[in-house]
């Protein structure tokens, strides 16, 4: 492995009175609790690792199959299986802990109930922050998920929060009309930092059939193709909301990561293009270090939401 220890002062972060040696992190998902990747990357040089979706017990998951490329991107329909909250413990956590890197961990719930659970299970643990996907369906409210509702949303938040030993994060779905709506009503509740987004909805068809490709019919769209939608979610919530956020969404290249963080991300997740290229967050990291350095700026702090400052309002 290529050693990727550099010290990036320029891309020091400061999130929720928190140090981020740089805004870089894997998206929930894409990146397991990083153990496959270590042959490819030092995890210590990331700003964070992500962890992959906790729940209180194991997740099956939805039906093969579950995985679909298309134009742009990937489909997945994994349904967030997952082995649970206790097997995380004795499994993932202890590996982090070996890595002189910030842990976010994913919770994930199908209730209110649920995700209140797992962040009091992960209390006095070596959990750094934590990240609320709401994008999960309310089992008991007909399956419709938390995040696409303000209400909900809030509520969730408001629960998580008085149970959090540290700072939490709420994961928002962009399978909504008015993404902030949904931002403000989480700050309102208590978030200490906004995520966004999570993946799109989407479908494929196998024309040979005529039937759905995926098992669950549908899936969530990631990838290049979702950048635009993403961006402009993150450039109209910014304005909107005092609390940071982690731009994600189709980030690829140190360019992409550069126009989240001009569009007011504090931070950002790269999640599909992992998959293509296991050291693309190292690369990331390197080509938005050498454009500050080019661009005489002293911190990457100096430019996030440059792009509100051109704009009349």
């Amino acid at each position: 492995m290529m050693d990727d220890k550099q010290d990036h002062e320029r891309l020091k972060t400061e999130l929720w009175g928190l140090s981020f040696k740089n805004p870089v992190m894997p998206a929930s998902g894409s990146f397991a609790s990083g153990r496959e990747y270590g042959e490819y990357l030092d995890l210590n040089c990331l700003g964070a690792v992500i962890t992959k979706g906790v729940a209180p017990i194991p997740w099956r998951g939805n039906p093969a199959p579950r995985v679909a490329e298309t134009y742009g991107g990937m489909l997945n329909s994994v349904g967030l299986q997952n082995s649970g909250l206790e097997v995380f413990k004795r499994e993932d956590l202890p590996f982090l802990e070996d890595y002189d890197t910030r842990v976010g961990v994913n919770v994930v719930g199908k209730s209110v109930e649920e995700y209140v659970e797992v962040v009091k299970g992960l209390r006095g643990h070596a959990v750094d922050f934590f990240e609320v996907n709401i994008s999960c369906p309310n089992v008991k409210e007909g399956g419709v998920a938390f995040g696409v509702d303000p209400d909900m949303a809030n509520l969730v938040t408001e629960k998580v929060k008085k149970v959090a030993d540290k700072p939490v994060i709420m994961k928002l779905s962009p399978n909504v009309t008015d993404i902030v709506a949904i931002g403000k009503a989480c700050e309102e509740g208590g978030a200490d930092g906004l995520s966004l987004i999570n993946t799109l909805m989407g479908m494929k068809i196998d024309i040979k059939t005529g039937k759905p490709l995926l098992g669950n019919v549908f899936g969530g769209l990631s990838g290049p193709a979702i950048k635009p939608v993403a961006l402009r979610m993150v450039y109209q919530l910014y304005p909107h909301v005092k609390i940071p956020i982690i731009g994600i969404g189709g980030i690829r290249t140190w360019q992409d990561a550069l126009e989240f963080i001009m569009a007011g991300a504090s931070g950002v997740q790269v999640g599909t293009a992992n998959f293509q290229n296991p050291r693309v967050m190292i690369e990331i990291i390197e080509g938005l270090d050498s454009y500050l350095k080019e661009e005489n700026i002293g911190s990457i702090r100096e430019i996030t939401g440059i792009s509100h400052q051109s704009v009349n309002r």
